[in-house]
């Protein structure tokens, strides 16, 4: 009898934490929310100016307990995050998962690596809960809708990515053999650095063309880079316009995942009764 309410005691205390720690459909648990992305920004903030000597100079013992204080504390949530869910691993290796435990490692690290702890900025990726906060389905709809476009294009988006590695080798190729090492292309390698640069609009200037026929060609690559940025951009439009959806903030209690249809019954990631 006593075993069974302690198990239900401790079922109840999971129960709440997940409710406080995963929702935001409570006063509590949006404040709880709102505390924690402070806390990150604040964290941030601290990573941030440590970095700069004349404050680190003066202010360094006191920006270095703040941080492991900032580190402890994410610690614990993210231990308590684990305990309340039902599927650990589940939780562990999905997205927010794996960002809060790398919000909390660099510190560790930095015990054995000196200067690791700088890694801490990734904790700003934590911030993205804000829109879950301030109810902005729309925005985690789209992000969505964004990914499943992205991975319904991907075998067209990994041919273009081929077609495009192909054409920079034979652009490199070609100018190689038309500027020579004279003019700074010193190696196919090098001159294949070029064609990317080139083509894809960024143009350093670190190495350029001098002969009038290398010059016609770093045009057409020019004008050819314009035309292929516009290729996947196409591709991945197309896919979105065929996969919208209207999602909601609803969590799963089983797995934690969130962006359900608004008329699901089940989790259409683990089959939990939402």
């Amino acid at each position: 009898m006593g075993e069974k309410l302690k198990k239900g005691q401790i079922s109840s205390l999971r129960e709440s934490l997940f409710k406080t720690i995963f929702e935001s459909d409570t006063r509590v648990g949006k404040w709880f929310d709102i505390i924690l992305i402070g806390s990150i920004v604040i964290s941030v903030i601290v990573v941030m100016l440590d970095s700069v000597e004349s404050i680190s100079a003066v202010y360094g013992k006191l920006l270095f307990s703040m941080e492991w204080v900032f580190t402890v504390l994410f610690t614990i949530e993210y231990l308590l995050r684990i305990f309340c869910t039902r599927k650990p691993v589940k939780y562990a290796t999905s997205f927010f998962g794996v960002i809060d435990l790398l919000a909390i490692l660099p510190t560790y690290l930095s015990v054995l690596i000196p200067g690791s702890q700088y890694l801490l900025v990734i904790r700003i990726l934590r911030v993205l809960r804000v829109f879950r906060v301030l109810k902005l389905a729309k925005f985690l709809g789209e992000s969505d809708m964004l990914i499943q476009a992205l991975r319904a294009s991907r075998r067209k988006i990994t041919v273009f990515v081929f077609t495009v590695l192909t054409l920079v080798v034979v652009l490199g190729s070609l100018m190689y053999v038309i500027e020579s090492r004279e003019n700074g292309f010193t190696s196919i390698p090098r001159s294949i650095y070029w064609a990317i640069v080139t083509l894809t609009t960024v143009g350093y200037g670190d190495i350029h063309p001098k002969t009038g026929l290398g010059q016609a060609l770093a045009a057409v690559v020019m004008i050819l880079g314009y035309g292929l940025i516009a290729v996947p951009t196409g591709i991945i439009t197309v896919e979105a316009s065929s996969l919208k959806q209207k999602s909601s903030l609803r969590t799963c209690v089983e797995c934690g995942s969130e962006n359900h249809d608004r008329d699901a019954v089940f989790c259409k990631y683990c089959g939990e009764r939402l």
